[in-house]
């Protein structure tokens, strides 16, 4: 930190009103007080005759000492600081300076005026340049006449969309989001297994246009992914479609505006579009996972750029999928799943739980193929007017799940060969064809509310349970 001698610094810009009224009280005390010094962050003519005037027009000074508001009077004693007054007032100044009569005919107070360090970004440039700022990633020089976004392109950064280039003050803004160290590991990303700092998480949510009040979810969707339950080398190198989609419960995904109503799997919101861009970018340019390469994908998906929303919890007539997992309201988490899209179920003309979950069951039953019983898992997703149904006839997620079930059989004659149950499926169809196989195991089937108002529409996100062996649900930490 910077040292300051000793006596009193008074911190000003001419375009604060406060500051020019009080240029006579600053000559006052530079001609009673000989060791003031007076640091002007806009216009070094300013105030004449008051001293030493030093020209911070660079923020260097304003900086080191903290400066927030303009006028700011400090006194240095013994090479720390001892006192310290914001705005003008009369009484607070002389007893800083020791001096009376300050600024006769003068207001007795006023308000001053926010320093130039607190700026939009100004933060983190200063930080950047003054504050010795460390960054374990490598810089790379850019030259100035270069395109930023292009050089992303040239250099494989991208996921085929501009990023936002990480400039060092970027990240430094990014890090300001969370409570961790930059050198923290989170973990090891596949396919190449190298080590992903908070650093590096920051820097890919600067390139896919995050802010720093979204970088907890982010960091907690990345440790949610490598959770070995999750599987992530097997989503990232799959020739199946599927990608990390990202759930996220809890106040925090209130606060930071993410939407769980209109549109919700579509365009046109930040902290949905860029949370999961993030991780995606993680995999990326951290864990070495790109297509043509590791990802060997036969069609892919959209939600390879990003699939992140948040789950409705308005109403309360049924618990969110956080309550299921027996985390509190107070908690907000993120919850991992693997899917390849989004197939709408339509039913306008139910009025009651049994018609609409007839309709559910053989759109359910058909996922990835109608004989296909191995491998399947799904989230189906029950908008508010879908939902109004079950609830006005008092059902639960549980009751939906429970009449559901004997519904989502597969006849022994119909199963498919192919998905691993060969041996299996012959046995039954010789021995039992009638016999029924459930298309979901245990658990590989849950249900969530989502979407807007308007419409009698439900929809189904499938994904492989191979891969996947459950959810996985991580709190959101800072």
């Amino acid at each position: 930190m910077k040292q300051f001698p000793d006596g009193l610094i008074a911190v000003v810009k001419r375009d604060c009103p406060t500051c020019a009224l009080i240029e006579p009280v600053l000559r006052q005390l530079a001609a009673q007080d000989g060791l003031l010094t007076v640091y002007t962050q806009d216009d070094p003519a300013f105030p004449a005759g008051a001293g030493t005037v030093v020209d911070d027009r660079e923020l260097e000074n304003s900086y080191h000492l903290g400066v927030a508001f303009v006028p700011t009077l400090i006194r240095v004693r013994d090479g720390s600081e001892a006192e310290r007054a914001y705005g003008w007032d009369r009484s607070e100044w002389e007893a800083l300076s020791k001096l009376q009569g300050l600024g006769a005919g003068l207001p007795a107070s006023r308000p001053g005026c926010g320093s130039r360090t607190q700026e939009p970004g100004m933060r983190a440039r200063l930080t950047v340049r003054f504050g010795g700022a460390i960054f374990a990633a490598r810089s790379i020089p850019v030259a100035p006449s270069a395109d930023d976004i292009e050089l992303c392109y040239e250099r494989g950064w991208t996921d085929g969309l501009p990023v936002v280039p990480p400039t060092r003050e970027r990240v430094l803004e990014m890090l300001e989001g969370t409570t961790r160290k930059p050198q923290d590991v989170i973990g090891v990303i596949p396919p190449d297994r190298v080590e992903c700092s908070v650093e590096k998480a920051a820097i890919n949510a600067v390139m896919a246009g995050c802010k720093p009040e979204y970088f907890p979810v982010v960091l907690a969707a990345i440790e949610a992914a490598l959770v070995p339950e999750f599987g992530l080398h097997g989503v990232i190198c799959t020739t199946n479609a599927v990608a990390p989609v990202i759930m996220v419960n809890g106040p925090i995904a209130r606060r930071i505006g993410m939407n769980a109503r209109e549109n919700v799997f579509g365009q046109g919101n930040r902290a949905n579009a860029t949370i999961g861009r993030a991780l995606q970018l993680v995999v990326r340019n951290v864990g070495g996972g790109r297509p043509g390469e590791i990802d060997r994908a036969c069609f892919g998906t959209p939600g390879k750029y990003s699939f992140c929303f948040a789950e409705d919890e308005s109403g309360g007539a049924w618990e969110s999928y956080a309550l299921e997992k027996g985390y509190s309201k107070q908690a907000s988490t993120v919850t991992l799943f693997t899917g390849d899209g989004v197939a709408p179920i339509i039913d306008q003309s139910a009025r009651t739980p049994e018609e609409l979950i007839g309709s559910y069951a053989p759109c359910l039953r058909a996922l990835y193929h109608p004989g296909q019983v191995v491998d399947v898992a799904a989230f189906l997703v029950v908008s508010p007017e879908h939902a109004r149904i079950f609830h006005q006839a008092g059902w639960s997620k549980q009751k939906v799940k429970d009449e559901l079930r004997p519904l989502l059989q597969v006849r022994s004659r119909d199963l498919k060969r192919g998905f691993g149950v060969d041996d299996d499926a012959e046995r039954l169809k010789r021995e039992s064809p009638d016999a029924c196989v459930p298309k979901f195991r245990s658990g590989t089937l849950n249900i969530i509310r989502a979407g807007g108002s308007a419409g009698l529409f439900s929809a189904m996100i499938s994904g492989l349970g191979s891969i996947t062996i459950g959810p996985v649900t991580r709190e959101i930490g800072t």
